[in-house]
């Protein structure tokens, strides 16, 4: 699914969309043991409307955040159809519209058993259909509903503890020690769409995957739930990038070089920024790079076989090989420079010794401080 698809859904997932309808919703706590604390399967327009509310906003969680880092797509194997297969079972739970609980109690089961996680958390599960709009030939919506896509998103949410130690009490009119404590459901911290929606309809061969934290994702709903095979993450990506940027420019790579990199990949995602598809480059894109930055074809003429050995026929995420800002490190010492203050820094030799040169306007801020600049003057030891 590429962006434009990813919004559209979550843009109708909404009671106010005229195109959008949840028909049933499944709700499931877990505790850490992996036993079912409560659940219910409830008609959506049964659901009180506060409730339901909270609910939606947690299901679309699941359709928010970057693709290739927070959002992954992930394609099921061929023998995944079979019987016993994910993707014939998501098929079949899909196919029922959470009506048959016989196949909602697998469905939750399977979750519970094949997911791995560490507290106790809530299960949401809705089966919804979004009534897809055909397009004219100006890309302008004919207001009528060609086909409807239905889908199951599903939302596993965190259940903290939460005692407030003092609460205003309405019945004495005071600040009161609270006495009970709640247990509150967070956000989703992993969920899945099932199926895809690509090309505006209806895709069975893969699944969205949602992750919070795109650092650490949950590989076990893609390994063991969903059955698929996991990928890297956003931040491998980044580190096998930079370990193929090491093992092919080696000395060659310096601050000017990094940042150029760093500048060339950000204007491919800046020149990509209305199309539908994430941006990404290749063994062929990562070579035409580092020449424009300066690396020698000499070193260049080692990387096919040091992105293969790596990758394969994998390509990389723009968007996750990118740093906002350029942070040099030493022992003791991090400076965080902006993309517009990296003309003002390079590398130097200085009386013999390699140092890094900032040049400063009149003043400065120390600690928020602002400070002024005297010359031939050196610092004592703080």
């Amino acid at each position: 699914m590429n962006k434009k698809e990813i919004n559209e859904i979550k843009r109708n997932l909404d009671k106010d969309s005229g195109f959008f309808t949840i028909n049933h919703v499944v709700t499931a706590c877990v505790d850490a043991e992996k036993k079912v604390k409560c659940m219910t399967n409830r008609m959506n327009n049964l659901i009180p409307e506060d409730e339901s509310e909270l609910i939606v906003a947690y299901l679309k969680k699941i359709l928010s955040g970057s693709i290739g880092k927070n959002l992954l797509e992930y394609h099921f194997p061929k023998d995944a159809y079979l019987e016993g297969g994910a993707q014939l079972f998501m098929n079949q739970v899909l196919r029922s519209k959470l009506t048959d609980e016989e196949l909602v109690n697998k469905y939750i089961q399977r979750i519970i058993e094949k997911m791995e996680y560490i507290s106790t958390y809530t299960i949401f599960v809705a089966h919804c259909t979004y009534a897809v709009i055909s397009k004219n030939k100006n890309l302008e919506s004919d207001m009528e509903s060609d086909n409807n896509y239905n889908f199951i998103i599903t939302a596993i949410c965190p259940v903290n503890l939460r005692i407030d130690g003092l609460i205003y009490d309405e019945e004495s009119n005071s600040i009161a020690k609270k006495d009970t404590a709640d247990r509150i459901v967070d956000p989703p911290t992993d969920g899945f769409l099932f199926p895809l929606f690509s090309d505006r309809q209806s895709d069975i061969n893969g699944v969205l995957y949602y992750t919070k934290n795109a650092k650490k994702p949950n590989s076990s709903i893609v390994d063991e739930l969903l059955g698929c095979e996991y990928s890297m993450s956003g931040v491998s990506e980044k580190v096998t990038f930079h370990a193929i940027m090491n093992n092919v420019c080696g000395e060659e790579l310096d601050l000017k070089v990094i940042n150029t990199v760093n500048n060339k990949i950000q204007d491919i995602i800046d020149r990509s920024a209305h199309d539908t598809e994430i941006p990404t480059v290749n063994s062929r894109d990562i070579s035409s790079i580092l020449w424009e930055s300066g690396i020698s074809q000499q070193k260049l003429e080692h990387l096919p076989k040091v992105y293969e050995t790596a990758l394969g026929e994998k390509e990389l995420t723009c968007a996750n090989l990118v740093d906002k800002k350029t942070v040099l490190s030493v022992p003791g010492v991090t400076v965080n420079i902006s993309k517009e203050g990296m003309d003002k820094v390079r590398t130097q030799t200085v009386g013999g010794k390699k140092c890094l040169v900032i040049e400063l306007d009149d003043k400065m801020s120390v600690n928020g401080l602002e400070t002024a600049i005297e010359e031939n003057k050196i610092a004592e030891p703080v």
